[in-house]
C-alpha cells in the first residue's frame, strides 16, 4: 500500500502510522497508537522486583550482638522490598517461657518502628512464635 494512503487511513482513526520491521523490504508499518506502543516496550524491558519473603531464625538465649546483627539484616531485606518473617524457635525447656520470646520479637518491634509496618502480629505456633513484618510505605 502507497505510504500516502496508510498515513491517511492512520489520520483517518485518530491512530499513527508506525514502522515495525524497517529492514524489510517492503517496510512493515502498522496502525496504531504510538505513545501505547512505546509504554508497552518500556514495561517489558523493565525488570520488576518480586517481594520475597525472608525468614530470619531466633532462639530466645541469643546475645544481644547476635541479635543486633540479625536485625540488621532484616532491616535491609526490608529496604530492598521484601517482607521479613521473625521466627522465635523454642528448644527444649525453652518452651516453659516463652514469654522471654514474646519479649525479644516485641523489642525488635519496637526497634524497626517506622521502617516497617506489621503484617502479621507475633502468634505462637506450636514451638514457634511467628510475625511477618512488611516495608513501610514510602
Amino acid at each position: 500500500m502507497p505510504t500516502d494512503e496508510a498515513l491517511n487511513r492512520a489520520r483517518a482513526v485518530g491512530m499513527d502510522l508506525v514502522e515495525i520491521a524497517p529492514a524489510e523490504r517492503p517496510p512493515v508499518c502498522r496502525i496504531m497508537d504510538y505513545g501505547k506502543f512505546k509504554y508497552a516496550q518500556r514495561k517489558k524491558r523493565q525488570k520488576h522486583h518480586e517481594q520475597k519473603l525472608k525468614e530470619v531464625r531466633l532462639h530466645p538465649k541469643i546475645g544481644d550482638h547476635d541479635r543486633q546483627r540479625l536485625v540488621n539484616r532484616a532491616v535491609e531485606f526490608l529496604e530492598s522490598g521484601d517482607k521479613v518473617q521473625f521466627t522465635m524457635i523454642y528448644r527444649g525447656r525453652e518452651r516453659f517461657h516463652q514469654d522471654l520470646g514474646l519479649q525479644i520479637v516485641n523489642e525488635i518491634l519496637e526497634f524497626l518502628g517506622e521502617r516497617a509496618r506489621i503484617e502479621r502480629p507475633p502468634r505462637h505456633e506450636g514451638k514457634r512464635l511467628i510475625t511477618i513484618v512488611a516495608p513501610a510505605k514510602k
